[in-house]
């Protein structure tokens, strides 16, 4: 159609082309008077080529014109004819569904009627077989339900017993067998090739000369050894020095300046109080250098110096006959395994196992190893949950997490395993310690050593502060008060020590 209108468009534009171009041809036939008016008639020469080819040019695209509107006509009609074919199409296949829908409909209809036929007629017999269920057993149905439903109830009672019986066995034998696993597997993890040392420490000497320097003239260099030590010297005849002490540093202290000095040679009371005094020295850098080590095997790092230093004094010291630094590995790595498989806190457990015994080592205050190291720990402001493994982990008080659990047990498994402690020694260490205590309690006392397994306690007094006199009743004061304090078996020497010593410097 658009094709059509273009050619009708281009039709008319010839035509006004051909009637501009004859406009061009007219001229006037004759001369006029300006004041006549003049009428032009206007001349076309039909026989000029323009014209011609502009006719002929006009008469092409009215022909295509026409042409084309037929050709858009029949298209149009061919079209038309197509389209209301399909439609006749469609609209047949919508009445042929539409019957089937019908039919289908019908069917729905006439089995819904039968269905509600049916169901009446089950309902009513449910309700004559009730009736008649009733009338033979004398129940109606809220009756008999009940009756079911009680009988059903107590079918499941027992059933549900049983199976929980059955369940509550199993998992007790099963949490008897892991708990044992796991134990075990814990004792493993935390083996540890430690050898501890008890109470007496030896020394081979070289040959009889040393033996009678390291006596001196009348015993002054043993007594002088044994009053900058605090330790116990015995000379045995087979050539071994034997040094007993209850407190391990002290023993440790005197072993390291005994071989200093045979290794030196200069055996007198002077030279031993400068290499005592040397090896303290030394033996705190490696009570240190222990206490830092501790700490690293077992993944602990940045602790205040001073638990660092207290955790070093583990290595000189027994539980029960059990040297602390074994029983804390040991302790330590049962506990972080064991806290590792139950899903507890592993650092809290790690902290609470290598702190549970640091009470022990604490010195100068009144109180048990629990109650000193807890107030030591709090102190230095370490984590509450760590506290109460420490505060819990002898059930001196109820448990109020999992990790002081794992800790008390972890600490049972290290102590009571075979061979791990052989003796009662914290009855003793505690003995021995009062009747220190008891000495140090007087003026004027610089040290006091219980040596002999507490048969003797030796008190050095300072000279300046207390008169020959003075010392003489000291000693009986001091004898006193233990005898009144203190529970010993046999009897308790009292020795007071006062010497004075003048030196001059030549120049």
């Amino acid at each position: 159609m658009s094709t059509l209108i273009v050619g009708l468009v281009s039709a008319f534009a010839a035509a006004l082309v051909v009637y501009l171009l004859t406009q061009k041809k007219v001229e006037p036939t004759k001369e006029v008077s300006p004041s006549q008016p003049v009428v032009v008639k206007p001349q076309i020469n039909m026989s000029d080529p323009v014209i011609l080819d502009a006719s002929a040019k006009a008469r092409e695209i009215i022909l295509e014109a026409r042409d084309e509107a037929l050709k858009l006509k029949r298209e149009a009609e061919e079209e038309s004819r197509r389209t209301r074919g399909e439609t006749l199409k469609l609209e047949k296949r919508i009445e042929e569904r539409q019957t089937v829908l019908d039919v289908k409909t019908a069917n729905l209809v006439k089995r819904e009627e039968e269905l509600s036929r049916e169901e009446v007629d089950f309902k009513e017999q449910v309700a004559g077989l009730t009736s008649q269920i009733e009338k033979i057993a004398l129940l109606t149905k809220d009756e008999a339900r009940q009756i079911l439903l009680t009988r059903l109830d107590q079918e499941l009672t027992e059933e549900t017993a049983k199976k929980i019986k059955v369940a509550e066995e199993k998992i007790k034998t099963e949490a008897d067998r892991r708990a044992k696993e796991l134990i075990v597997e814990a004792m493993q993890h935390a083996s540890t090739d430690y050898v501890p040392e008890y109470t007496i420490s030896t020394i081979k000497l070289p040959d009889e000369d040393v033996k009678g320097r390291i006596i001196g003239k009348e015993g002054r260099n043993i007594r002088s050894f044994e009053m900058s030590t605090g330790v116990d010297v015995d000379l045995d005849e087979t050539g071994e020095i034997r040094l007993s002490s209850f407190d391990s540093v002290r023993r440790e202290i005197a072993r390291v300046s005994m071989e200093r000095l045979i290794a030196d040679g200069r055996i007198q009371p002077a030279r031993i109080e400068e290499i005592v005094e040397k090896t303290k020295k030394d033996i705190e850098k490696i009570i240190h250098e222990e206490g830092e080590k501790l700490a690293h095997n077992l993944g602990v790092y940045s602790l205040p110096l001073d638990i660092i230093n207290l955790l070093g004094r583990f290595k000189y010291r027994f539980s029960y006959g059990q040297n602390m630094i074994a029983h804390t590995l040991e302790e330590t790595k049962i506990g972080v395994y064991l806290a590792g498989e139950l899903g507890a806190d592993v650092d809290v457990a790690r902290l609470g196992c290598l702190l549970h015994d640091i009470g022990k080592v604490v010195t100068g205050d009144e109180g048990t190893h629990v109650e000193l190291g807890v107030s030591l720990l709090r102190r230095y402001n370490f984590p509450e949950k760590v506290i109460d493994c420490v505060a819990q982990h002898h059930e001196d008080k109820p448990f109020s997490s999992i990790e002081s659990i794992i800790v008390n047990i972890a600490d049972s498994v290290s102590g009571s395993r075979p061979g791990a402690r052989v003796e009662d020694y914290e009855e003793y260490i505690k003995r021995m310690t009062n009747l220190e205590k008891a000495a140090q309690s007087f003026k004027g006392v610089r040290g006091a050593f219980a040596i002999s397994a507490g048969r003797e306690i030796r008190v050095i007094v300072d000279p300046g502060a207390l008169s020959d006199a003075e010392s003489i009743n000291l000693a009986h004061d001091i004898a006193l008060k233990i005898e009144k304090e203190q529970t010993y078996a046999g009897q308790v020497k009292v020795t007071v020590i006062r010497e004075t010593r003048s030196s001059g410097v030549a120049k």
